[in-house]
């Protein structure tokens, strides 16, 4: 029957609310009317079904049949499993099967489709050459989730005494399209922005702490309502703004938009031992649109897809012992929150189905029973949750039931821990529905087979799974009633009794094993087989193992964890063993941006007696990093890979082999120790530390225990640190350039043998690298320098330039403000030239007055005043009949030539689309925090100048030199281009500029352990010894510097 071209439909039969199909009618009319020799479809049958999305005369009219006997198809299509006896002999089947996680509850789906010797294709599984699957309903479940939130909101506030616009909304299923609910929720944010919210649950905030899918989805819905974004920091700030202005009697304020606010892994669980990091990689990205606060049950927050903080993927040491983390959500963000909507589970099943209940060991929750009860005794504003994922008794723990799309909500009462089907009462409204996306079943069907509709052709007529393009042969879970190679991992998971270890300790026969270590592997061990190949590496090598543990993701962004327990009566073949796993976690080792490390493994000792001489491991060398900027983080790195994989092709000729071979570790040091944690979270070999440089004692504590310091704080903290160094004779890397306080330290660091290597980052670092190399370079071949001219700058990329100053903040634009500010000078044509600070918009915002660091008397006052009246008083405008008035870019531009400000009408016009962009003439409060002009501005292009999760920076470097010969050469022109964009490892983004400051830095650092750098003071990379190999080991790191001769 494979291969027969005939595709038979099922009816959905798992929920009455399933009205999803894989394929439209449209879809099958391109597939029965493209040519069976073109689609490799000949005819579709389809079981009836009174409930879908399409009726079955809709599936007639376009030509195919309409049946209840599907024995006639060779390749069978659904949605969800099917029931057991809609599985028939030697068919192909197609559906979300949830078996290769071998879930307990899904092995007799799994054991049905083996007896009958059928086929079985799991969409789940299809996947391009990057390992992103390619069928999927993310959005759409964030996109029903997040509206049918709203609608509940709406109604539980009704029930509070509040009557909010989000009354008028419905639940997503009842409007026709998507489209349609999108206008729904638009005019909700009309009526926001035009009537405004009840100050008495506002600030209303959402949280969102993912970048996958369903977050996506939920963020596209949370766009079309008025909306301001703000930082988890400032949440203590905007809940005490709204205590004010209740307890001074005001209750008829209205609030004219909704906020959003980022919260990362930092603000829900940390290690129980302060001087220990995170040792994980978070699963999410930094995004904007995220949430925050509010008084008086008044925030909402929104969890989004892949972003909570057990989704690792080197998770392996908190996977093997959460018990060291402690859970901080209901102290940092929960007593200011009233609303939660969740999107990804965070707590895991093991592979024996037992729930978070059942597990060996406890992971911390986001909200538990007692936490919440609490938080309620103490006035907690929590209104709601909404639990997108059905994460029944996981992160939220009184979340114990799943709802329906027609009842998708129950009031839950912590103070008697009761249950109720109502919106009245105390307590908070819980929703948990776990078919989200069927709701918009219309557009998800359509989006769904837009991209299976390519792939029924091969699957409808093939009849060999051999002949099948890769990505669907790797969707094969069972091929005429037997496992796939990739999928063989499935019985040996079945068959391993984690309850019961002496057990598989009898069947693996690990007592008779002379050797046996402990591992860790954490990762998509099952969404990309690894699980299945280090299985493979432990029983070719002669080697066993016994399965200790197991906790499994439950979606493709979540992932899996095993410990494993391993055996071999030789040392060396178990070395061999570990050393094969350690290959297949690292393919490409060393590169920032690799995507392919997809698997982790720590390595432990059972027996430490067995094990003593083979886990000694050799003396490395030791940096202090110290900083807390996005700088620090690719620098450690960059460190930590030395010694490992590809890092050696770096170091060329420049090393010994000796260096090349010892391992570097980091100690991250900053005044805040969150800040050390975030750089060295998930990094191998690197611990965080905190440290005030200017508690002498202990930075010299830490400087006498390493050997070379890397200083990427601000310059003026250099000289206390170079001081330090000198005493202990220990060298220094900074990125800053030589001012006076250093160079004074010249004589005294040459005296003690130490050498302090600064201007080690891009400008000044790779630019003045570049230039010695090119002047010298002319100067070798008798060439005399004509000229010189450079370019250096960090920007936004072409397409993140979409603002009207075309840059963007990746930092605080506090300092960029202040050096826009300076004048600077340069020669040419032997002429000196003076270029005052800011250009065009800046200059002109600074005559307006938006810098100014004086203190502003509205900003004082308790009273806060609001952006538009901000602008107005700086453009001196006090009538009050225009705090109401249309202020536009027309307007304010005609404001700003008529106070002089600007000569020109054009110039004029760009700084007031400026002035709009920012935000200056809207009607929101101006926070607490912002006491002068200087603060609100800086605050305005912070929150609307920033990089949005997936826009990316860029680093342009351009010399060109003019190169004059005395023996009647031609003059040349000598160019050298780097032009470096941000960049993204997985889920963590990494700025150009962060990359060529920090990278340089560790170089200098590395050049000082390999002893290659013979100058001793105060030194530049201005000669050879320094710049030729660290140019080089640059390059072959991955930076593109251009040379070109005219």
């Amino acid at each position: 029957m494979l291969g027969n071209g005939i595709v038979g439909i099922l009816s959905e039969s798992t929920n009455k609310w399933e009205r999803r199909v894989p394929l439209t009618p449209a879809h099958c009319a391109r597939l029965l009317h493209g040519g069976s020799g073109k689609t490799g479809v000949a005819r579709i049958i389809v079981h009836p079904s009174t409930k879908r999305i399409h009726h079955d005369a809709l599936y007639e009219d376009v030509g195919c049949e309409i049946s209840e006997d599907l024995s006639e198809c060779g390749f069978i299509l659904g949605i969800k499993q099917p029931q057991l006896e809609m599985i028939l002999p030697d068919r192909a089947y197609a559906f979300f099967s949830h078996t290769h996680k071998a879930q307990k509850e899904n092995m007799p789906l799994l054991d049905k489709v083996l007896a009958e010797r059928a086929t079985l294709f799991d969409y789940e599984l299809i996947a391009g050459d990057h390992g992103k699957r390619l069928l999927a309903f993310g959005k759409f479940a964030g996109r029903a989730g997040m509206i049918d939130f709203l609608c509940g909101l709406g109604k539980r506030f009704l029930n509070l005494g509040y009557s909010t616009p989000f009354l008028s909304l419905g639940a997503s299923y009842m409007y026709f399209s998507l489209a349609a609910a999108k206008a729904a929720v638009i005019s909700v944010g009309e009526e926001i922005a035009t009537m405004g919210l009840p100050s008495s649950i506002c600030p209303l905030v959402f949280i969102f702490t993912g970048a996958g899918n369903v977050s996506q989805g939920a963020r596209e819905i949370f766009k079309l309502l008025p909306h301001t974004f703000v930082d988890p920091s400032r949440l203590p700030d905007l809940f005490e703004m709204a205590r004010d202005h209740t307890q001074d009697g005001r209750t008829s304020k209205r609030v004219y938009q909704v906020y959003g606010c980022v919260v990362t892994s930092e603000d829900m669980v940390e290690h129980k031992d302060p001087n220990k990091f995170f040792d994980k990689r978070t699963s999410f990205l930094p995004l904007k649109n995220q949430v925050g606060i509010a008084h008086d049950r008044t925030l909402t927050m929104f969890f989004g897809h892949a972003c909570n903080p057990y989704n690792c993927e080197d998770g392996a040491e908190y996977y093997a012992h959460p018990e060291n983390y402690r859970p901080v959500f209901h102290e940092r963000i929960a007593p200011f929150t009233s609303a939660i909507a969740i999107d990804t589970p965070s707590v895991p099943f093991s592979v024996s189905g037992c729930s978070a209940a059942d597990l060996p060991f406890t992971f911390p929750r986001l909200l538990s029973t007692t936490q919440l009860q609490d938080l309620m005794r103490k006035g907690c504003p929590l209104v709601g949750i909404s639990d997108i994922t059905c994460d029944v008794g996981g992160s939220i723990e009184f979340v114990n039931q799943t709802t329906s799309i027609d009842s998708p909500f129950i009031r839950y009462d912590p103070n008697d821990n009761s249950y109720h089907h109502d919106m009245e009462g105390n307590g908070i409204i819980c929703s948990a529905v776990d078919i989200l996306p069927t709701e918009f079943a219309r557009e998800a069907s359509q989006h769904f087979g837009d991209i299976l509709s390519q792939f029924i052709g091969s699957l409808a007529s093939s009849k060999c799974l051999d002949k099948l393009p890769a990505h669907l042969k790797r969707a094969c879970i069972v091929y005429d009633g037997a496992l796939t190679s990739m999928f063989e991992y499935i019985p040996r998971m079945r068959n391993s009794d984690i309850e019961d270890s002496s057990q598989s300790l009898q069947t693996l026969q690990l007592t008779k094993m002379k050797y046996t270590k402990l591992i860790s592997l954490s990762g998509h061990l099952f969404d990309q087989f690894l699980i299945n190949e280090a299985l493979d590496i432990i029983e070719a090598a002669g080697g066993s193992f016994h399965l200790v543990k197991c906790q499994v993701g439950q979606s493709a962004n979540v992932m899996s964890y095993s410990e494993l327990e391993i055996g071999a009566e030789d040392k060396a073949v178990l070395d061999k063993i570990i050393d094969s796993l350690t290959s297949l976690a690292n393919p490409s080792e060393g590169h920032v941006n690799s995507k392919h490390n997809t698997l982790s493994i720590k390595v432990g000792k059972l027996e430490e007696t067995d094990m003593e001489k083979e886990n000694e491991i050799k003396k490395g060398n030791v940096v202090l990093l110290l900083g807390a900027g996005r700088v620090c983080r690719p620098a450690a790195e960059f460190l930590t890979s030395i010694g490992r994989g590809q890092s050696k092709k770096w170091l060329n000729s420049y090393m010994t082999d000796e260096s090349k071979e010892k391992s570097v570790r980091v100690i991250a040091a900053s005044l805040f120790l969150k800040d050390a944690e975030e750089i060295t979270e998930g990094i191998p070999n690197a611990t965080a530390v905190q440290l005030d440089i200017m508690n002498k004692e202990n930075l010299c504590n830490y400087i006498s225990q390493v050997d070379v310091v890397i200083s990427l704080l601000p310059p003026s903290c250099h000289s206390i640190i170079a001081s330090a160094c000198i005493q202990f004779r220990k060298h220094l890397v900074t990125a800053s350039y030589v001012d006076d306080s250093m160079s004074k330290m010249d004589e005294l660091a040459k005296t003690s043998g130490v050498t302090i290597l600064c201007e080690m980052g891009l400008d000044p670092g790779i630019d003045h690298m570049m230039a010695m190399k090119m002047i010298n370079q002319a100067h070798v071949r008798g060439g005399n320098i004509k000229s010189f001219t450079s370019y250096c700058g960090g920007l936004p990329s072409p397409d993140a330039a979409n603002n009207p100053l075309a840059y963007k903040f990746s930092w605080s634009p506090a300092g960029a403000i202040r050096a826009g500010r300076n004048p600077a000078m340069y020669k040419y044509n032997g002429e000196i030239v003076h270029v005052d600070g800011f250009g065009e918009i800046m200059g002109t915002l600074a005559r307006i007055g938006f810098f100014s660091t004086e203190a502003t008397p509205m900003l004082q006052n308790e009273t806060r005043p609001t952006y538009r009246t901000f602008l107005l008083s700086l453009l001196v405008c006090h009538t009050k009949d225009l705090a109401e008035s249309i202020i536009d870019e027309r307007w304010i531009a005609d404001r700003i030539v008529a106070l002089g400000l600007s000569k020109e009408r054009e110039a004029a016009l760009k700084t007031a689309k400026t002035i709009v962009f920012l935000g200056f003439h809207e009607k929101a409060e101006i926070p607490t925090s912002c006491q002068c002009a200087f603060d609100v501005t800086c605050l305005r292009m912070e929150e609307r100048l920033a990089y949005s999760g997936t826009e990316k920076d860029m680093v342009l470097l351009h010399h060109e030199v003019e190169v004059d010969f005395r023996n009647g050469q031609p003059t040349e022109k000598h160019r050298a281009t780097l032009l470096e964009f941000g960049r993204t490892d997985g889920v963590r983004s990494y700025t150009a500029m962060a990359l060529t400051v920090g990278i340089p830095a560790a170089i200098g650092a590395l050049l000082l352990l390999g002893n290659n750098i013979k100058a001793k003071g105060v030194v530049r990379p201005l000669d050879p010894e320094i710049y030729e190999p660290a140019l080089e080991i640059i390059e072959a790191y991955g930076f593109k510097l251009l040379e070109k001769i005219d």
